[in-house]
């Protein structure tokens, strides 16, 4: 028997038995979130003092990704759960709401920004979730998200805060450059046409019109009918758009399916809207993505 428990402690030692890993377990705060655009933003925050398990995958659409049963076991295990709300996640709301009914600090970065409805009648006056493509609307996030951070037991509040203060200067900066880059596209021409409601923050805060939308509504999970598309067409060509955007998370067969349909000169550009992609694509960060969007919206936009 003796000879037993130690082959066991041996093997426990060497991460084999059960499956765990060589490596000792992980003792620093946990805070899980809920997209990868948050996951971005709170790993800028905490840095390496916490570990950051972000759920939402590279390239997937937040309103309708799911997780595993052992990812919804680590949410309601964790010290602090950060989500968008604003009905964003879709497929995660219920394990978000079994996490906080199971006692687990919560942050609902919703809560924190001046909350826009939709500009689209299909929604229904809903609120809109997308308010990261308003930069001024993510330092507000930051702004309340720093002192739950702080106030976490084994965090070191003084690097948090240096950390919040070098990360709200790159949002001012990215901001200050997004204001002198859409005031250079003539008024007439701010004109957004994407696959669903995603720009309804950027158009109120620096002056665009949202033409409209190829899916109605709020949601990735809706779909176009005929007239909804017919529509669309003729708004297009009233407004004389001659670029629609594509989002990076939705295929953009649709999209180019209504640039054939309109039967006008128009380009089809990508966009990343809704999620980060992995190192290797074009918006790895939060920051770099919303330089990217506006570049080729600026670009698309242009005389």
């Amino acid at each position: 028997m003796r000879r037993l428990r130690i082959a066991a402690a041996l093997l426990l030692a060497a991460g084999v038995l059960g499956g765990c890993s060589a490596t000792a377990a992980d003792e620093r705060p946990l805070v899980v979130v809920s997209t990868n655009i948050l996951g971005d933003v709170v790993s800028n925050l905490v840095g390496d003092d916490v570990e950051v398990v972000t759920l939402m995958r590279p390239g997937a659409d937040p309103h309708s990704f799911e997780i595993s049963a052992a990812e919804a076991a680590r949410l309601r295990s964790a010290d602090l759960v950060v989500s968008n709300g604003l009905g964003l996640e879709e497929g995660l709301q219920q394990h978000l709401d079994a996490a906080a009914e199971a006692g687990v600090a919560t942050f609902v970065a919703g809560d924190a920004v001046e909350v826009l409805p939709y500009t689209s009648t299909d929604a229904g006056g809903a609120d809109d979730p997308h308010f990261w493509t308003d930069p001024a609307q993510t330092t507000a996030v930051v702004d309340a998200l720093v002192p739950v951070l702080e106030a976490m037991d084994d965090v070191d509040a003084a690097a948090v805060t240096a950390r919040a203060a070098d990360y709200r200067e790159a949002l001012e900066a990215l901001d200050a450059d997004m204001t002198a880059s859409f005031a250079a596209i003539p008024a007439a021409q701010r004109a957004l046409v994407t696959n669903h409601h995603v720009f309804g923050y950027l158009a109120d805060r620096f002056g665009f019109r949202v033409v409209g939308a190829v899916i109605p509504g709020g949601t990735t999970l809706a779909a176009p009918s005929a007239s909804d598309l017919a529509d669309l067409v003729s708004a297009i060509e009233e407004a004389g758009v001659r670029t629609i955007f594509a989002e990076s998370s939705q295929p953009d067969r649709l999209v180019r399916a209504l640039a054939e349909e309109a039967d006008i000169d128009v380009t089809v550009t990508e966009l990343y809207t809704e999620s980060l992609t992995d190192a290797a694509g074009g918006a790895p960060d939060y920051l770099t993505m919303m330089r990217v969007n506006m570049q080729r919206i600026a670009t698309g936009l242009s005389p």
